[in-house]
């Protein structure tokens, strides 16, 4: 079993001049040390105006500032909203190719649909057809990463000429992808597409035993995948806080976690809120404790190890520590991921590499039967595409109309938006 670290960049208020700086700047730090101690992978959340539950609005940019700083841990988007009124299909092949250059190869594509009412009327998508949304972007995106030229696309959500889409990642056909799921249905819809799963869902071994089977049973059975390769993986968050003492551990650990659990049912479920005013810390510090189920890895090293084994039997591939939650003081989190991996991933890391091999093996048939589904990609009808002053000079059209301050003329206009070979759009 691997592990992660998790940046949803939490800031609960009141808020002080440099606070977001500060925030991001120790994150950086602890993204180093992580990849120091040897942890496999970091996820950077997308979120937009959740004020204190998430300040982690362009994840690309933290990401590609790490990317510069560690040497072998995974740059994972957990997640990018993938609705093309959140981002375009074309702009996040660019930015997801771009990463994986400059970090040489280590992205992780984790994808999303964004629930929140602030987040997807802001942007104006439509709850009920977020989940086609992210369908067809992600089928196009990972196209894109991998054609030469990409072949076009005319669809509900959005449309696209034929262009190559540069550059392209170093990873081939594109990077591993991935789904953040909450519930069993997203689950199995994960499984049926070939993409791993990122749970942000409290669970104990004995649920999470359940989901890894039947996401492994599903994929087996029916993947038919989105992507141009696929990625049979279940991550799980975790509550994290490690010490010498048990009991400072969970007075260390408890509250951020306790506030992270609220925040998420704040903007998802049960909260109202009115921007640049709810003070949501506040809220939280007058509700009732949150209670805690599920996976508590709270504690000491031994506490730790023996309650993150029993995930491992559970066959889930991964755990995301939630190192940096409510008000974690960064020293404290720095200190609990030192002796973490001091004394706790090693083991870990030697029977996964183990497992690794073992579980390829096992899954290589499944694997080749998912891939034998996947259509062949279309050879483009690739046509030239006339720079403004070739096709205005074919047309007749004077271009200095269109730099004057008054309106073009309307008939000139359309002649040179509309001007030039006639093209079918392409289907896909």
């Amino acid at each position: 079993m691997k592990f992660a670290v998790f940046f949803a960049h939490q800031l609960p208020r009141p808020w002080s001049e440099g606070d977001e700086q500060r925030l991001f700047l120790e994150a950086l730090e602890q993204v180093e040390l992580s990849d120091r101690l040897g942890i496999e992978y970091c996820w950077g959340q997308e979120h937009n105006f959740l004020e204190e539950y998430s300040h982690s609005s362009a994840p690309e940019v933290f990401l590609g500032a790490f990317s510069q700083r560690t040497k072998r841990i995974r740059i994972g988007h957990g997640i990018i909203h993938m609705p093309p009124k959140f981002n375009h299909p074309a702009r996040v092949a660019e930015r997801i190719a771009t990463l994986d250059l400059v970090s040489q190869g280590r992205v992780e594509w984790g994808t999303g649909e964004a629930g929140t009412r602030i987040e997807l009327e802001a942007f104006g998508v439509p709850y009920v057809e977020k989940r086609a949304m992210w369908e067809e972007a992600v089928r196009e995106t990972a196209r894109m990463l991998c054609m030469e030229p990409y072949s076009g696309h005319k669809g509900q959500y959005f449309s696209f000429p034929v262009r190559n889409v540069v550059p392209k990642p170093v990873q081939k056909p594109h990077p591993p992808l991935w789904v953040a799921c909450t519930n069993r249905t997203s689950l199995k819809h994960a499984a049926r597409h070939g993409i791993g799963v990122l749970t942000f869902a409290f669970l104990d071994a004995k649920e999470a035993r359940f989901w890894v089977e039947e996401y492994y049973e599903t994929f087996r059975r029916e993947c038919v995948p989105i992507g141009r390769a696929v990625n049979p993986n279940v991550a799980m968050l975790t509550q994290f806080m490690c010490h010498r003492d048990a009991d400072r551990a969970v007075d260390l650990g408890l509250e951020g976690a306790r506030f992270f659990a609220f925040g998420l049912s704040h903007y998802y479920r049960t909260g109202v809120h009115v921007p640049g005013q709810t003070n949501v810390w506040d809220a939280f510090k007058r509700s009732p404790p949150v209670a805690m189920a599920g996976n508590l890895g709270l504690g000491t090293p031994d506490e730790i190890r023996e309650h993150f084994e029993a995930f491992e039997e559970a066959g889930v591939d991964q755990l995301i520590l939630l190192q940096q939650a409510g008000k974690y003081r960064h020293e404290d989190v720095c200190a609990s991921l030192e002796l973490f991996g001091r004394e706790v991933l090693p083991a870990f890391k030697e029977r996964d590499a183990l497992r690794a091999k073992r579980r390829t093996a096992d899954l290589a048939p499944f694997v080749e039967r998912a891939l034998d589904r996947l259509p062949p990609l279309e050879k483009p009808d690739v046509l030239p595409i006339e720079s403004y002053p070739v096709v205005s000079k074919r047309l007749g059209v004077d271009l200095s109309q269109f730099q004057q301050d008054r309106a073009p003329a309307p008939a000139a206009m359309w002649r040179l938006q509309v001007g030039g070979p006639k093209r079918k759009q392409p289907q896909s």
